[in-house]
């Protein structure tokens, strides 16, 4: 955080640009939830709207799991102002300091997250003397058995366990407050999942997240008085309120206070809710959080002229729409989830044969699907959310012990295996597991024929914070034993592996015979996947860079050793002989519609437009144009890449057109609400994977971070202005306009000799 306050005090001193993004301005009102309007700060999200002249926001928080997993929202909060209701509406999201203001009935209201305590603040200020009523709406006010396929928005996925359920909330009232708490028993699905998994010997030595965790709030305010209780039912769901009245007045304030706490004493979580309580300072919150915004906006920006193309303007809005969400979750303990972040609505306006409450999303609260999860996380390195990385590589570096424990158990060797479909307690997800093995299948291997083998996506996560140093000079020191342990498995695992088959641990030429593996989901039981491959490699060459910046010789050349034996990328030839990445030596079937041959283009960078390796380049392109697999696979849905391998290869035309319709509007009000895709709506996967498109169209590094490629995939014809993050502690920002760069700063001065621009540019560059 420092360093980001000494960038936005450098850009203060050197006149840069101060950015400040337009206002989203709704004039009428929503017919349901799905018509939401996201608000959020710190660790706290809410969907916002105004129904029949109700004002209503549901109240999520990263980090309140239930019993089963399931990441629950903290209740639904409702306002009705008496007033003129022929007086003007609108609704208005501020993205320069982060609030949502409506005019409703004469009044104006406020609401806010407090960005640097789990705090949520609403304002309501009238022409006239009003009595405004406040609702806390609850429908876990009694124990919800699962419905059929309701059990998705847990680890208990497609489970037929009739048993299942909700636990009930308890609900405390006073004369001007409500407190809301959701506690855990001790034994929780995590009890479920390792006894399942073989595990049962290790339970009291394991890390368990879930056991006795309360999640809730308290909704108060001296204005409030308790006023009873109704009953109602919203969207199929049926629900419970406890309602407040006001005196008439010309002000109003409310406040709600979060808290998530491991404890087995609820004195103890309502304690803190006490002390946050009495550490609200309305006045002087509310001027940090909006200093917090203003500043967050100026880290980076990406901007086209609402007179100019239309796509760029709508990609660019959209663009900075998404980036205010997963803004909403800086400082959250857990990640952003890929499948609705903090964001999710009725789930009956994304399926309708979904009629659950507000706490369904599918994939899961606590199940982490790395293979949808990196998407959200890589644009922040470009984007200079470096802080923002960090819940997502705590999560990994949590889950440590346990993945080293798992592997040990099973395979009686080092290392760390995390596998696709992890639990936010490192275990594979029980359902995913496979509930009915065959007798004497690996147990360290999920019986899935989708997820076996498929454990190469922490390489990714490894290779963020490696990336974090290298754009940020961030002190990564905590997380290096996560990135030893990652690379140790891939080493020890398929030693041992070689070593049940045959008598040589190594292949004829000295290299790991990455055999059983999978590339991605797709290509299964598979020999060298090049997706691995790329990914054991990059790690490998920034792992060896890092450590010899920091002058560590032993470890750099143990690494040098690692890298001496992963194999080479394998490749294949088209039927007029063009020679392309294969996705692996060998494999035995295709089982889904990923495109792991291209990942050396991205995520790892081992080929593209930026890469001096013309070889490596004409490979790529191959594949990207030549591939029957490829070919087929394109698509801009969901987690699909083929907008970013476009621009990483530079084809401009390609690009844009990809990236375009990759940030077209969502089905919903709010535009940048994609999906639901693969996955569940707010697809924030999508939207990760469509802003990775445009920042790699408009800034691309090499491999060692000292040259930057300005414009690589950008038409020259749409103007753009962007303000973006480079390795080696660079920014960029320039200015695009009738084809000619108008404006190029980069800071610091030293590093404009390394800018090379586009030759698309080029030619109309005066």
């Amino acid at each position: 955080m420092k360093r980001i306050l000494t960038l936005a005090a450098l850009f203060a001193i050197l006149n840069v640009h101060a950015y400040a993004p337009k206002d989203l301005v709704w004039t009428s009102m929503s017919h349901d939830s799905s018509g939401s309007m996201p608000v959020g700060g710190g660790d706290i999200g809410m969907n916002v709207w105004v129904e029949e002249g109700d004002l209503f926001f549901y109240l999520g928080r990263s980090g309140a799991y239930d019993e089963n997993n399931t990441l629950l929202k903290q209740g639904r909060v409702r306002v009705r102002i008496p007033g003129d209701s022929l007086a003007p509406f609108s609704q208005t999201l501020r993205l320069a300091e982060g609030y949502c203001e409506v005019r409703l009935h004469g009044a104006r209201v406020v609401i806010w997250a407090d960005v640097f305590k789990p705090v949520v603040n609403v304002e309501i200020e009238s022409s006239r003397s009003a009595a405004p009523e406040v609702s806390y709406e609850t429908w876990r006010y009694k124990d919800r058995s699962f419905r059929k396929a309701e059990g998705r928005q847990s680890s208990w996925k497609w489970s037929g366990n009739k048993s299942l359920r909700t636990s009930r909330d308890s609900i405390t009232v006073t004369d001007n407050s409500v407190t809301f708490i959701h506690h855990n028993p001790s034994e929780t699905v995590f009890d479920v999942t390792v006894a399942r998994e073989g595990l049962d010997s290790l339970r009291s030595s394991l890390w368990n997240p879930l056991a006795n965790l309360a999640s809730g709030g308290r909704l108060y305010g001296k204005d409030l008085r308790f006023d009873g209780i109704t009953e109602g039912v919203y969207d199929n769901t049926d629900f419970v309120s406890y309602n407040f009245s006001t005196r008439p007045a010309r002000k109003h304030t409310f406040s709600i206070v979060l808290n998530n706490e491991q404890t087995s004493d609820l004195s103890a979580f309502n304690h803190t809710l006490d002390v946050t309580a009495s550490r609200v300072r309305l006045a002087r919150d509310r001027v940090a959080s909006r200093k917090w915004w203003r500043d967050f906006w100026n880290r980076s920006y990406v901007e086209a002229p609402e007179t100019g193309d239309s796509d760029a303007a709508r990609i660019t809005r959209n663009y900075t729409l998404f980036r205010y969400m997963l803004g909403c979750n800086a400082y959250g303990k857990e990640p952003t989830k890929f499948n609705g972040g903090l964001f999710t609505f009725d789930p009956v306006h994304v399926n309708p044969d979904n009629p659950f409450t507000p706490d369904f999303r599918n994939w899961g609260g606590g199940t982490m699907t790395a293979q949808n999860q990196r998407l959200v996380y890589w644009p922040m390195l470009k984007n200079g959310d470096f802080d923002m990385m960090k819940p997502q590589f705590d999560f990994y570096l949590r889950m440590l012990p346990n993945a080293k424990a798992r592997t040990i158990a099973y395979w009686g060797h080092d290392g760390a295996c995390f596998t696709e479909q992890t639990e936010l307690f490192a275990f594979p997800n029980m359902m995913e597991y496979g509930s009915k093995r065959p007798v004497g299948f690996d147990p360290g291997v999920e019986y899935n024929a989708w997820l076996e083998y498929c454990w190469d996506t922490v390489l990714e996560f490894c290779d963020m914070i490696l990336q974090s140093a290298v754009y940020n000079g961030a002190d990564i020191t905590e997380y290096l034993p996560l990135i030893d342990q990652s690379l140790i498995f891939f080493e020890e695992h398929y030693k041992y592996m070689a070593g049940r088959r045959g008598a040589k641990k190594l292949d004829g030429d000295g290299k790991l015979i990455l055999f059983p593996g999978s590339a991605c989901e797709t290509y299964k039981m598979t020999n060298n996947a090049s997706s691995t491959i790329a990914g054991l490699r990059k790690v490998s060459e920034d792992y060896i860079a890092y450590l010899t910046q920091k002058e560590d010789t032993a470890s750099a050349n143990r690494w040098r050793r690692f890298l001496d034996i992963v194999p080479e990328m394998p490749v294949r030839f088209t039927a007029d002989g063009k020679e392309i990445i294969a996705p692996a030596k060998t494999w035995e079937r295709i089982n889904n519609i990923e495109t792991p041959q291209l990942y050396p283009v991205f995520p790892w960078r081992i080929y593209g437009v930026a890469v001096d390796d013309s070889v490596g380049y004409e490979r790529a392109l191959n594949t990207y144009l030549y591939d029957t697999d490829a070919l087929g696979f394109r698509s801009t849905k969901g987690w699909k890449q083929d907008n970013i391998w476009a621009a990483c290869l530079g084809l401009v035309d390609e690009a844009f057109a990809l990236n375009s319709e990759k940030w077209a509007d969502g089905l919903h009000r709010f535009p940048a609400f994609l999906g639901p895709g693969y996955d569940w709506t707010p697809d924030h996967n999508w939207a990760g994977a469509a802003m990775i498109g445009v920042q790699e169209m408009l800034l691309q590094a090499d491999p060692t971070g000292r040259m930057i490629k300005l414009f690589p995939a950008w038409p020259a014809d749409k103007d753009i202005s962007f303000r973006l993050h480079a390795p080696c502690e660079t920014t960029i920002e320039a200015t695009l306009k009738d084809g000619q760069l108008t404006h190029l700063k980069v800071m610091p001065e030293s590093r404009a000799k390394d800018v090379v621009i586009s030759p698309q540019i080029k030619k109309s560059y005066k």
